[in-house]
């Protein structure tokens, strides 16, 4: 099993690929559908992944797609299951396995996320649906008086107890302890803070006997807060991830794949891509990007069969340029091509 589990991880940060995080809860994704000015329903949010998934060509850079319980049930409008969909494609299915962070007794503001209760037995049955991973996500407050160690500790505690189960059920946890980027917080408080919470993350999962090299670590990067007037250069966003990165995540982890977090399209490329030229690093640094990936395409299909071909130039697109920022080949030029070849 543990052979399985280093394969497995090892697949999913290959050279020039990374995770398409396509797991938003039903109500997130209506939200994003109805901005985009399309109707939310399970049918729609079937077609938009549908769109995805049948993408030619975006699985050269896709190793591994997280779905949804729903869209994990779901399948093409020819009646192809998607696990089996991406599988044919050479992508590994996984799953999102927490049902969501929920408020913290005791704690003004901070969460916990649920979704341990009954845990085991869902994750054989994602797994004799084809799922080889999966993924749990913490949701950590940053102001100047959170995160609290009691959310830091719980949420530390709660990641590792899933991934412990996960890794029994011959599924790699993706370990994802977001640090949210919110507020007018500066670059230092988002690393210091950053960095103490990996510290707890990794303390737990040594002493729930996790296999480091089963796994894979979905940080966010170390950035100022979004309402700060005091933005950083994405060379400095690049340094002081790998810097706070270096100093509490093992060698022995095979992999990084880095969220999105709200950045735009193109910020999120730029700064993975600084971060692979600053290499090499003791893991592989790539990318588990949602909106990073798909938002171009929802906005150009809004729902319209006719834009269907190019929403997927956009999908593809962006999967291109950022295969390429994990190589540290990407350009700012590539953005343009994509106006030529359509």
């Amino acid at each position: 099993m543990s052979d399985e589990l280093r394969q497995t991880a090892a697949a999913l940060v290959a050279e020039g690929k990374g995770i398409l995080a396509a797991d938003e809860s039903n109500g997130t994704m209506n939200k994003r559908l109805k901005a985009a000015g399309v109707e939310e329903s399970e049918e729609m949010r079937r077609a938009l992944r549908e769109l995805l998934f049948t993408t030619e060509g975006a699985a050269e850079h896709i190793s591994g797609v997280i779905l949804y319980d729903e869209t994990f049930r779901q399948s093409t409008a020819d009646g192809t299951p998607f696990p089996r969909l991406l599988q044919q494609q050479g992508v590994i299915p996984g799953i999102k396995v927490d049902t969501g962070a929920k408020p913290l007794a005791g704690a003004d503001g901070e969460t916990i996320t649920e979704g341990l209760d009954g845990l085991r037995d869902r994750l054989t049955e994602y797994y004799d649906g084809g799922a080889r991973f999966a993924k749990w996500r913490a949701v950590i407050s940053l102001d100047d008086e959170r995160p609290t160690p009691y959310a830091i500790g719980v949420n530390a505690h709660a990641l590792a107890r899933y991934a412990a189960l996960c890794q029994e059920a011959g599924i790699v946890p993706i370990v994802e302890p977001e640090v949210l980027m919110d507020g007018d917080h500066t670059i230092d408080r988002a690393e210091e803070v950053s960095g103490t919470v990996l510290a707890a993350v990794f303390a737990e999962l040594r002493q729930q006997r996790v296999l480091l090299e089963g796994m894979l670590l979905k940080p966010n990067m170390v950035l100022a807060g979004y309402a700060s007037s005091d933005q950083p250069s994405h060379e400095e966003v690049a340094e002081r991830t790998l810097r706070c990165l270096r100093r509490h995540v093992p060698a022995a982890v095979p992999g990084i794949a880095f969220l999105s977090g709200g950045q735009s399209d193109e910020d999120a490329t730029i700064r993975l891509n600084l971060m692979n030229q600053m290499g090499p690093q003791p893991w592989e640094v790539s990318f588990s990007y949602g909106r990073g990936l798909q938002a171009a395409a929802l906005t150009t299909w809004a729902g319209d069969d006719a834009k269907r071909q190019d929403a997927q130039a956009q999908y593809r697109h962006r999967a291109r340029c950022t295969g390429a920022a994990r190589q540290g080949e990407y350009s700012e030029d590539m953005e343009e091509e994509l106006a030529v070849t359509g």
